[in-house]
């Protein structure tokens, strides 16, 4: 319960709890608003802090599955507390602009951040030297704009798991494209916009940057949280795993020595038995020596 105070306290004091004018406000975020206070709408930030755990706890299990959250944040207070905290986390990122299509156009958003890392590849080592100045400085420009574009999600291999948007009603397009990927959403959602419209809404002030700065750290932590526990599990499989191995390994040596072992017995036992049983060759060499004036005459003959 402390925690929960404390962390309440922190809210009030980043301003999360400071709504839109009452003009503004949409009335599917009534259950949200605690009051009005001089024509402005105060998110009530009880429901602030239940929802904000309800979604931390559901990325952190994302994460632990070693899923990918994408961050979505173009609005420019937004932009660089998102960037660094996705970067923070190695999730991938939006924010400078919403490319339309980035989810449901997937791979030929691919694409271009293959023709983006082949570039980047060229400059690095030197097989653009080759070129002339100008067409060196013009892929040097290209890799710069599509850098600012398609940079935060230059490692996303396939579609993520989850987005988390800083402002709904901003972010439309991509919120549209998840939804019709089935793709879950998270997002902050002020008294100016729709919480239906999310998977998980935090209601909060989506403007100001400490509120921004504050909510996203939050869900960081909890990735960071998920993240730790996944390497963990994997860290207790893999010494499992050198333990079988090392298990099946010795068996299989036992088991090949003693087939070895079973093998040279049945050797010397051939030898042996070989010498009175004789063997195919063995035959003849008894029936030479049984008459011994023939071979003489046989060896005579041969000549």
């Amino acid at each position: 319960m402390e925690n929960n105070t404390s962390l309440q306290q922190q809210l009030l004091e980043a301003g999360v709890h400071f709504g839109h004018l009452k003009k503004k406000w949409n009335p599917k975020m009534l259950p949200y608003i605690f009051a009005e206070k001089k024509g402005i709408h105060i998110i009530d930030l009880n429901k602030t802090v239940d929802h904000l755990q309800e979604a931390a706890a559901a990325m952190k299990q994302i994460a632990k599955s070693g899923k990918k959250i994408m961050f979505v944040a173009t609005k420019k207070q937004a932009k660089e507390i998102v960037s660094e905290c996705a970067k923070k986390v190695n999730m991938p990122y939006a924010t400078e602009r919403w490319l339309g299509g980035m989810l449901t156009n997937f791979n030929t958003v691919r694409k271009s951040v293959k023709k983006m890392q082949s570039i980047e590849k060229m400059l690095a080592d030197g097989s653009a030297e080759s070129l002339t100045k100008k067409e060196r400085l013009t892929l040097s420009r290209d890799k710069e704009k599509m850098e600012k574009v398609l940079g935060g999600i230059a490692q996303l291999g396939r579609l993520p798991a989850a987005l988390f948007l800083v402002d709904i009603g901003h972010e439309h397009i991509a919120l549209a494209e998840a939804k019709r990927l089935g793709i879950t959403t998270f997002g902050m959602v002020d008294t100016n916009s729709d919480p239906n419209k999310v998977d998980f809404a935090v209601p909060a002030n989506d403007d100001a940057t400490k509120s921004i700065a504050i909510i996203t750290n939050y869900i960081i932590a909890a990735i960071a949280e998920g993240l730790a526990e996944r390497q963990a599990s994997k860290d207790d499989d893999g010494e499992d795993d050198s333990n079988n191995e090392n298990e099946t390994r010795a068996r299989r040596l036992e088991a090949e020595a003693q087939a070895e072992a079973g093998r040279g017995g049945r050797r010397g036992g051939g030898a042996n038995s070989g010498a009175p049983a004789g063997g195919p060759g063995g035959a003849p060499k008894r029936r030479v020596p049984s008459s011994g004036n023939r071979r003489p005459a046989g060896g005579g003959g041969s000549r």
